[in-house]
């Protein structure tokens, strides 16, 4: 027998437009995340990437549950002795929202080139408006039971 390996052209990859409003951060991240990588196709393979472009829009409204909202940190560091920063998540989603959408999918994604190239096919924008209209979108429902 051999081993089938799939063909990807990134020519044919599909463009899906996500609606984040009132969807809550994690379990859309997810769903997000299992399209970029392609887990979503019957030719899924981990090592290459089949995964389709996402355009994620109104991202300003997206929800955590519990409360995270006042307690969650956001963290970086700028490189020099003593310069570990920490964000607070309502002023991370005040002031840049598409930053907390991409943080949560990039954390979902491998942490090699293969995810760096997929965390590229992701277009986040804080409001509903957004520049591919040219290459025509399918709306995905993340959540069907809605």
């Amino acid at each position: 027998m051999k081993t089938f390996i799939p063909k990807v052209d990134s020519h044919n990859r599909k463009w899906f437009l996500v609606d984040l409003k009132g969807a809550v951060l994690g379990r859309a991240a997810v769903e997000v995340a299992n399209i970029l990588r392609g887990k979503d196709k019957p030719i899924f393979t981990p090592h290459l990437d089949a995964g389709d472009n996402v355009i994620a829009i109104n991202a300003s409204q997206i929800v955590v549950t519990g409360q995270k909202a006042s307690y969650k940190k956001y963290y970086r560091y700028t490189g020099y002795p003593g310069g570990l920063r920490a964000t607070s998540y309502e002023k991370m989603i005040r002031n840049e929202s598409p930053r907390v959408f991409m943080h949560a999918v990039k954390g979902m994604l491998p942490k090699n080139r293969l995810g760096r190239q997929m965390i590229k096919k992701l277009k986040v924008y804080a409001g509903d408006n957004h520049p591919h209209q040219a290459q025509k979108p399918e709306m995905k429902n993340l959540f069907p039971s809605k």
